[in-house]
């Protein structure tokens, strides 16, 4: 059976109260993937998926999930400043659909608006190389998502 992809806040009643969640952040070249803590609290980077095919790319992808015993999918829906969504954010809901098909761990999709400009920003602050934040960039952003999501999860259970 497919997983159910929901925001955010409907897909946290389909996750178990512990388990890592795995963050991502699509690229059309690349994808960021990010993991929490099984409490929930804190995302920390993992690698950079760089894009193959579909198939490759969510074999490792879900190598990842099962690996860290991942209790659920946040993606990044690139989602325009006027809230309306545009090309990404449809490519974005189309992978989150096909990845559906190959688990059954819940995928929730979270606003991602800005996070890699916010990203770009914290590591020219850390006075970060071009090229060492190329390497790097899609992981924070990764990252980023997912503690975003973290928190609001966090302030729901309050």
């Amino acid at each position: 059976m497919p997983a159910p992809v929901l925001p955010l806040i409907d897909a946290y009643s389909h996750w178990p109260a512990r388990g890592a969640l795995i963050g991502l952040d699509l690229g059309t070249k690349t994808i960021g993937v990010a993991t929490s803590d099984p409490d929930r609290r804190l995302a920390t980077a993992v690698e950079t998926v760089a894009r193959k095919t579909f198939t490759a790319d969510a074999a490792r992808i879900l190598a990842l999930a099962t690996e860290r015993n991942a209790a659920g999918f946040v993606l990044g829906l690139p989602v325009n400043m006027d809230g309306s969504e545009g090309p990404r954010a449809q490519s974005t809901r189309a992978f989150a659909r096909n990845l559906a098909r190959l688990t059954e761990l819940p995928i929730a999709l979270w606003d991602e608006r800005l996070s890699t400009a916010a990203v770009e920003r914290e590591l020219i602050a850390a006075n970060v190389s071009r090229g060492k934040r190329k390497a790097v960039v899609d992981q924070h952003a990764a990252v980023f998502i997912l503690q975003g999501a973290l928190d609001r999860l966090a302030r729901m259970a309050e």
